[in-house]
């Protein structure tokens, strides 16, 4: 019995250990930091970079078809015939090629590969952007989760407290239990919606954690907040941007040259081939008498497929055929750009002009929520205004948190799909993802690839957002003064090429 007791002591003080330890610290990470990291540690961007060094094989193979190829040759025999000695003999000879004339097609295979390493290159490169631009959604995604959590904790605590009041007047008799009944139900479907909206920051940081290729359990501190910055570039500015820009657009620009090239490939197939040869070959015989030779031979030889029956033609039909497809496409990759930027763009348009009203709809529905209590309190008004008011308010509430958000996703997203390249840091950062083996070795890129950004930098941030709400007349009290800084960088090079163009 003692000797059990002894375990069960143990046990309990160690579960009494677990209850009581203190959690994991949260980590602080911004926004630059988050997007440093998935650029260098982001399993699908180290999938897409493969296809640079693939592509890179491919031109050099293409290359090497075009130069001196060897090959090696041996033969031994052995013959016997009807009263005849046996004889044998072996030979060994080595052969040079140089292909002379193809009919370009060894160079059009050699221009396509290049461009295959072009096409490589910008693939990649987009998919950094895209990158960029799915951290920076899901970084205000979580952010904007946070805040309604906030909010429908306020509202669970309103509920409770409003339940307890009127539990309190129903047993003084001043209300009917219909009121209490009400009560506790608009408490519970409050924390209903409480519940899902701590959920969704779950799931939202979740997705972060995903982007970065972090410990998928690692707490983490989001410190940058939403801040208002007006965008200046118009929409035919930002759909010309794009149409210039774009990598994606231009990688299409570079398959239809492929295409074009793969046309000429097939074409060389109804022309002659011209190849040189040279090299020695040695021959010796065993039996009956050993006698050796030594020959070297060189030589110039062509081939023309003067027939095949039709083949080519096919082929040259389907390389057309192909290079028609490659300009619809290259045609539908600009109508698709062009629709959606005017997307992004008309959203986040809409999403500024949202800012004010629901900013304003707020303070409103705060002193109508505060009009409904008191009346109901001193027993001048009914329940059912109290609730609504209170609905309104955290429907109010939760519009402007939306509005916020939404106006700094979608300026991110206008600016994603203008093809606005990387900073520099971002450059840096992103060139580290060939060395990360590891969602281990990504913590370490953070603190490499961010830590540049001094307390300097944010106060002239700071300082510029300050000057802007005076001269707007305040237009945001914002809870922090940073934002994508990157974006807006860039955004701010274009605004400067655009004015130099016109």
């Amino acid at each position: 019995m003692k000797r059990c007791f002894g375990k069960g002591a143990v046990m309990l003080a160690a579960i009494c250990l677990a209850l009581t330890a203190a959690p994991a610290e949260a980590r602080d990470i911004s926004l630059q930091d988050a997007i440093a990291e998935a650029l260098a540690a982001n399993t699908g961007l180290r999938v897409t970079a493969q296809g640079e060094k693939t592509a890179e094989a491919e031109l050099r193979a293409a290359k090497g078809q075009n130069n001196w190829s060897a090959s090696t040759s041996a033969s031994a025999s052995m013959s016997k015939q009807k009263d005849e000695d046996r004889s044998s003999s072996g030979s060994l000879g080595l052969t040079f090629e140089l292909p002379l004339y193809t009919g370009g097609k060894n160079e059009a295979n050699i221009r396509s590969s290049a461009l295959g390493v072009d096409i490589a290159g910008l693939t990649t490169e987009r998919k950094r952007e895209t990158l960029k631009y799915d951290v920076i959604k899901a970084y205000f995604d979580a952010l904007e989760a946070r805040h309604t959590i906030d909010v429908d904790q306020d509202s669970v605590d309103y509920y409770a407290a409003n339940l307890e009041n009127v539990t309190q007047l129903y047993e003084a008799g001043s209300k009917a239990r219909i009121d209490q009944l009400r009560a506790s139900v608009e408490l519970s479907d409050a924390r209903q919606t409480l519940i899902k909206a701590q959920n969704a920051y779950e799931v939202d940081l979740a997705t972060l954690r995903n982007l970065m290729n972090l410990d998928r359990t690692e707490p983490l501190n989001l410190t940058d907040d939403f801040t208002y910055d007006t965008f200046d570039i118009s929409l035919d500015d930002s759909i010309a941007y794009a149409l210039r820009n774009r990598k994606d657009i231009l990688a299409d620009e570079y398959t239809l040259q492929q295409k074009e090239e793969a046309v000429k490939i097939a074409e060389a197939g109804k022309k002659p081939s011209v190849s040189l040869s040279a090299g020695p070959t040695i021959s010796q015989t065993f039996e009956p008498s050993g006698r050796n030779s030594y020959d070297v031979k060189a030589g110039v030889s062509a081939n023309w497929n003067v027939f095949d029956s039709g083949v080519t033609n096919a082929q040259i039909d389907e390389a057309k055929a192909n290079r028609d497809t490659a300009k619809l496409n290259l045609q539908k990759a600009q109508e698709d750009a062009d629709l959606a930027v005017r997307t992004a763009y008309y959203n986040m348009r809409e999403a500024e002009h949202r800012l004010d009203s629901t900013e304003d709809a707020v303070g409103q529905a705060e002193q109508d929520a505060y009009i409904a209590r008191e009346k109901y309190r001193v027993g001048e008004g009914i329940l059912l205004d109290v609730i609504d008011a209170r609905k309104a308010l955290s429907t109010a509430k939760l519009n402007h948190i939306s509005a916020q958000y939404d106006y700094v996703r979608y300026k991110a997203q206008v600016v994603n799909e203008m093809g606005i390249g990387l900073t520099d840091e971002e450059r840096a950062a992103a060139a580290k993802i060939a060395d990360t083996a590891t969602p281990q070795v990504a913590e370490k890129v953070a603190d490499t690839a961010a830590p540049a950004r001094t307390s300097a930098q944010k106060e002239t941030k700071s300082a510029k957002a300050q000057s802007k709400e005076t001269k707007k007349d305040t237009k945001k009290d914002a809870t922090a003064q940073v934002e994508e800084k990157a974006a807006e960088e860039s955004a701010d090079k274009v605004a400067s090429e655009i004015a130099g163009n016109s």
